[in-house]
């Protein structure tokens, strides 16, 4: 299981997710679920993955085979973050559909869920979460972020703090807050977390990754659980 954070504000996107995949206690390891496609000048995609990891992995290899083999309809051809949506999603339930009928009585749960955001010139910064089923819905004013994979521990706070008017520097750190809660409520969950922070209209775009000895996360997740604490003990 893994877990990922998407917003889309006035000021510009961000997208975090973590890195842990598990397939039983003794079988932890690494593997990254946060990607972007940059088109210099012209559009960012970046995109989010969470569920069965053998299906995410190839949704995103075809994307990159669409784009390196010039085919009419790639991640930079779309005319909108909608085809965009489209694409992936249809992209998505393929291949669902291909490791199901190859295994047709194994009882694995393919399914995938896809957060997709990014920018194309002229166009305003959007997001979609993709669902199994290859449909999808987008952000809005009255909702403006939105999490797959173990988002049930990490939610209250961006419920709480998270509006489109929200500076990029604030949602990020509600972010790792949010990725501290939920790693302390699940073990699915786990360092390091990429993330990326876009500004709108720049077009440009870098995944940084938070290491388990990074220093500001630490200091955040000590300073919220304290303050947490402190808060606690004052309550009538």
């Amino acid at each position: 299981m893994t877990y990922c954070i998407g917003m889309v504000l006035d000021e510009g996107v961000i997208m975090a997710a973590d890195t842990r995949t598990n397939a039983g206690v003794d079988h932890v390891a690494t593997f990254p679920k946060l990607f972007t496609f940059e088109n210099t000048g012209e559009r960012i995609i970046i995109v989010a993955t969470s569920g069965n990891l053998a299906t995410s992995q190839r949704v995103i290899s075809l994307l990159k085979q669409q784009i390196d083999r010039e085919e009419p309809v790639n991640l930079y051809t779309c005319d909108s973050l909608f085809q965009v949506a489209e694409l992936v999603g249809s992209t998505l339930l393929a291949s669902e559909s291909h490791y199901r009928s190859n295994n047709p009585m194994s009882g694995v749960d393919f399914s995938s869920n896809f957060l997709v955001s990014g920018q194309i010139l002229g166009h305003e910064p959007e997001m979609y979460h993709i669902y199994p089923e290859g449909n999808f819905i987008r952000t809005c004013q009255d909702t403006p972020f939105f999490q797959i994979g173990e988002s049930k521990y990490g939610k209250p706070i961006l419920d709480r703090i998270i509006t489109t008017e929200t500076p990029l520097n604030q949602a990020m750190k509600c972010a790792l807050i949010s990725f501290d809660s939920t790693m302390h409520s699940n073990l699915s969950v786990g360092m390091p977390i990429d993330i990326v922070i876009y500004r709108r209209d720049s077009l440009e775009v870098k995944i940084e990754r938070l290491e388990q000895d990074d220093r500001y996360f630490n200091r955040l997740a000590r300073a919220w659980g304290g303050g947490l604490r402190q808060l606690f003990d004052q309550l009538p």
